[in-house]
C-alpha cells in the first residue's frame, strides 16, 4: 500500500470520452491480492481480538475472497473452512487449486442451499467446531459487512492522498459490485472525508435494487463502529445495471473479446467475473454518452486473475 494509479491512455483515446485511470488493487499482494485483503484486514483483526483460531466464510467455487481468506488463515496459523457454491467433482484449478494448496477445508453446497441457507450452514459449522474446542469466526460473503467495509473507507483516504500527489481530481470512481462491501466502504469514506467524487457501481450479479438494499445494510452496520451518526440515502447510491448477462461468472462473447483486446492494448489483465464485466459496462456507458462533461474516471481493479485460469477455454487466442 498504497497501490499505484495508472492512466490507460490508449483505452481512453479509443473511447473518446473521459480519461480513464486504474487503481491497481490487484497488486495488494499475490495470494492475498485484490480488494478482498483490504476488507479482511479488519475482519480478521476482529477475529484475533476475540481470540478466534478458525475462519469460516463462503463464496463461489472460484471465489477470490475464499482464496484470500485461506491465505490469511495460513499466514496467521489459523484454520479455514470454505463453504463453496458448486460441486466437489469440479476440476481443481484456479482459485480452487490454491484453496487446496493452502490447506483450507472445503465444503461444497448446491446453488439452492447457497442462495437460501448459507448463513445457517455456516452457523451450524461454527457450533460443531465449538464442540471440538475450536474458536471459529464467521466472515460473510466477500467480507462485506460493517467491519469489512472499513478496508475501503481507508482506501478512499488513500485515493485522496494520491489525488494531491498526482495533482488530479477524479470526478468519479467506478467499481464492480459483487457483494456491496467495497462500495459501502468507499461511500462511507466519501461522507467522512468530504470527498466530492461520485461513486459508480456496475453490478456483476443480482440487480440494482438488491445492491442498493445491501449497501444500505452494510453502511448501517459500519456506523456502529463510529462515534458519529451517519445516514445514507438510497438516492446517494449509483448502480449501473444491465451488464450481468446470463448471471454471476457467466460472460458474453463481447465481454470475453473486450478482456482480450484490453490486455493487448494496455498490458492489463481483467477477470471475467468482476473487473472485466464492470469495465466493459463502463466502456459501453461512455460510448452511449452517459459520461459527458466528466474529465477523469478512476476504475478500481479489484483483482481476480487466478479465477481467469479456470476459464481459459472461453478465449480464442
Amino acid at each position: 500500500m498504497p497501490t499505484p494509479i495508472e492512466k490507460l491512455s490508449r483505452f481512453s483515446k479509443e473511447l473518446g470520452g473521459p480519461d480513464i485511470y486504474i487503481k491497481r488493487d490487484d497488486q495488494t499482494g499475490m495470494e492475498l491480492s485484490g480488494n478482498k485483503v483490504r476488507k479482511l484486514e479488519f475482519s480478521v483483526k476482529e477475529a484475533l481480538n476475540k481470540g478466534c483460531d478458525t475462519l469460516i466464510t463462503c463464496g463461489g467455487e472460484q471465489s477470490n475472497h475464499c482464496r484470500a481468506t485461506a491465505a490469511v488463515a495460513s499466514r496467521l496459523g489459523m484454520k479455514s473452512y470454505l463453504i463453496l457454491r458448486g460441486s466437489s467433482k469440479t476440476e481443481i484449478d484456479g482459485n480452487l487449486f490454491i484453496d487446496k494448496l493452502l490447506g483450507a477445508n472445503l465444503i461444497f453446497i448446491s446453488i439452492e442451499e447457497y442462495r437460501d441457507s448459507r448463513t445457517e450452514i455456516m452457523m451450524r459449522l461454527k457450533t460443531d467446531l465449538e464442540k471440538e474446542g475450536r474458536k471459529p469466526y464467521i466472515i460473510p460473503e466477500g467480507a462485506s459487512n460493517g467491519i469489512g467495509a472499513f478496508g475501503y473507507f481507508l482506501a478512499m483516504e488513500e485515493i485522496m492522498r494520491q489525488e494531491v500527489e498526482m495533482n488530479i481530481h477524479f470526478d468519479c470512481i467506478a467499481i464492480a459490485v459483487g457483494s456491496g462491501g467495497t462500495y459501502a466502504g468507499l461511500i462511507l469514506g466519501k461522507k467522512i472525508f468530504g470527498n466530492r467524487t461520485s461513486i459508480i457501481g456496475i453490478n456483476v450479479c443480482d440487480d440494482k435494487e438488491y445492491f442498493e438494499n445491501k449497501i444500505l445494510e452494510i453502511f448501517a452496520q459500519s456506523t456502529v463502529y463510529l462515534a458519529e451518526e451517519l445516514i445514507l440515502k438510497r438516492e446517494e447510491i449509483t448502480i449501473i445495471d444491465g451488464y450481468v448477462g446470463e448471471g454471476y461468472g457467466l460472460s458474453s462473447k463481447e465481454q470475453i473479446k473486450f478482456i482480450a483486446d484490453l490486455a493487448r492494448s494496455e498490458g492489463l489483465i481483467l477477470d471475467n467475473v468482476y473487473t472485466g464485466k464492470a469495465m466493459y459496462g463502463l466502456s459501453q456507458e461512455i460510448k452511449k454518452g452517459k459520461f459527458k462533461g466528466i474529465r477523469n474516471i478512476l476504475f478500481i481493479h479489484t483483482g481476480g486473475i487466478f479465477e481467469l485460469f479456470s476459464r481459459k477455454h472461453l478465449f480464442e487466442l
